[in-house]
């Protein structure tokens, strides 16, 4: 093994040495973010770029991030902590909201103010939010019926202030001046009829994901398709008014990358940034080049995703969208990084970072029989090629019943833990992988401190997760077998790595972690 790990090191050695004598510029490589990061919504404020995202059922949600050159990016807040206090949003009373929560956004910048729109299947609502500092956030909501569904939110030149929704049939509404609601004695109006229809008529998915940018006095507007036995496509309408009549083309086919929009940089550069379904991983981002021929933005290099861009190189993922936390906390810190995300809701009481220095706390407050319905796993995205997840709890604290550990998140889940039963602490490795939780392995624990790591392969898609623990930190061993992860639609999300306490007898337990690392490797190196 250390064979192989100094012939690594010596491979990246002599490449990056001759690299530096030719005097060669590492170039950014698609993706540019390895991690689930859907539906974006990018804007340009003067050298500094800002993006949107999804997180559905996540807690806090709605991410922002920033970057200086397109390429490398860094969570900066969350557009909002709670989206609403409801059963299935808090997981409470059995209900759920996997794979709805908040979808697409709508990133603007206008007159001096950011605003991030957005829509919720689980609440029938229309989201629009503002701030006047995008990076300090203290973000302002507005929200009304109904949900327009994928919109994109548009200030036009003459001061008016749209909404372009729907899939397939794609319509239009006018927002009144203070954007609190659609403009009183105004109607929808549809302004193309069948999106869909440059590319074909055999469509599996409907035209959707509309953003619309005005450029030299046009207006052009994104979506996605995908044809029945194709992929999913780009395409592109072109109008001389907002309300039309449009033109439309098929703008990209490859690799199945798309939805997303235009973005341009201070150098006179314009990209099409979209994304890619890729298995387990999740939806994740690519960038294109955009050639203006003939009044059309043309994407690609002759219609291909290039794989390298004339751009500075992708950084790892390490800290700026995924990060170590040894829960370690400064006076005046949050109390969690950004990386990290609740599954669902939180219940506040049931979770400190105080109450034991250096150490996450989760402790119990209801029964459960499921883990997909259990309050209080605290997440972040699993990143590609290949990572892993590692953890230490101590478990001397835990009561008959509970179950307490490291866990790859999806319907399909895999967990790796600590659970007590008569009076006996056990390490057991849970499978859903054909849907529902199995029992894998089960060896006994006599100690209270204990250590998990989880790898994840996402290597052309090979979707496999290895699990191991240890008593010391240093010896791992392997445990159970691995997981075959997949995408699936109920959750729609990419596999997140989760730290996980439940009650199934007993409550007023609680297990302490006393950090969590991720690594952009993997012990079994093929």
């Amino acid at each position: 093994m250390r064979k192989i790990f100094f012939l690594h090191f010596l491979i990246i050695a002599v490449f990056f040495n001759k690299t530096k004598l030719s005097g060669q510029v590492a170039k950014a490589q698609n993706p540019i973010i390895f991690a689930d990061v859907p539906d974006m919504s990018m804007i340009r404020v003067g050298d500094t770029y800002y993006m949107s995202s999804t997180t559905m059922h996540m807690s806090p949600g709605l991410p922002i991030m920033k970057s200086k050159d397109l390429v490398n990016w860094k969570t900066i807040g969350y557009v909002y902590d709670t989206l609403a206090n409801m059963d299935e949003l808090n997981l409470t009373n059995g209900k759920s909201t996997y794979g709805r929560g908040s979808w697409a956004s709508s990133l603007r910048y206008h007159n001096g103010i950011f605003y991030v729109t957005t829509f919720a299947q689980t609440t029938g609502k229309t989201y629009i939010f503002s701030t006047k500092d995008i990076e300090k956030g203290n973000w302002k909501q507005i929200s009304f019926k109904p949900s327009y569904h994928d919109h994109t939110l548009f200030f036009d030149d003459d001061g008016r202030t749209y909404m372009i929704y729907g899939a397939g049939k794609l319509k239009l509404i006018e927002l009144n001046e203070d954007l609190s609601s659609v403009k009183p004695n105004t109607t929808e109006q549809v302004i193309i009829e069948n999106a869909s229809a440059p590319a074909g008529e055999n469509i599996m998915l409907n035209s959707e994901g509309s953003q619309l940018f005005k450029v030299k006095g046009k207006y052009y507007l994104f979506n996605i398709v995908w044809p029945k036995g194709g992929m999913r496509t780009v395409l592109i309408h072109r109008a001389d008014k907002i309300t039309g009549p449009y033109e439309g083309r098929v703008a990209l086919q490859d690799k199945g990358v798309a939805q997303g929009g235009l973005i341009d940089m201070p150098d006179g550069r314009w990209f099409s940034y979209l994304f890619r379904d890729y298995g387990a991983v999740g939806r994740i981002p690519y960038l294109v080049p955009v050639k203006w021929v003939d009044g059309w933005p043309v994407l690609g290099d002759g219609g291909k995703i290039p794989e390298t861009l004339d751009l500075p190189a992708v950084k790892s993922l390490i800290p700026g969208i995924v990060n170590f936390d040894e829960f370690s906390r400064k006076k005046g810190e949050p109390a969690l990084p950004l990386a990290w995300q609740w599954n669902h809701n939180p219940d506040n009481k049931l979770w400190s970072i105080s109450e034991r220095k250096g150490f996450l706390r989760l402790k119990t407050g209801r029964i459960d029989t499921s883990f997909v319905l259990a309050r209080n796993t605290l997440t972040q995205r699993t990143i590609g090629p290949i990572c892993s997840g590692i953890t230490s709890l101590d478990v001397k604290k835990m009561k008959e019943g509970d179950f307490a550990g490291l866990c790859v998140l999806q319907k399909n889940y895999g967990q790796i833990g600590v659970q007590v039963g008569k009076g006996v602490k056990s390490i057991v490795v849970i499978s859903a992988e054909t849907g529902k939780p199995v029992e894998v392995q089960r060896i006994p624990l006599n100690t209270n401190i204990v250590f998990f790591k989880i790898e994840c392969d996402f290597r052309e898609k090979t979707d496999l997760a290895y699990f191991y623990y240890s008593l010391d930190g240093k010896d791992w061993k392997s445990i159970g077998k691995p997981l075959k992860m997949a995408y699936t639609l109920p959750h729609f999300m990419g596999y997140r790595f989760g730290l996980f306490n439940y009650a199934t007898k007993n409550v007023g337990g609680y297990a302490d972690f006393d950090y969590f690392k991720i690594e952009d490797k993997i012990s079994k190196i093929n």
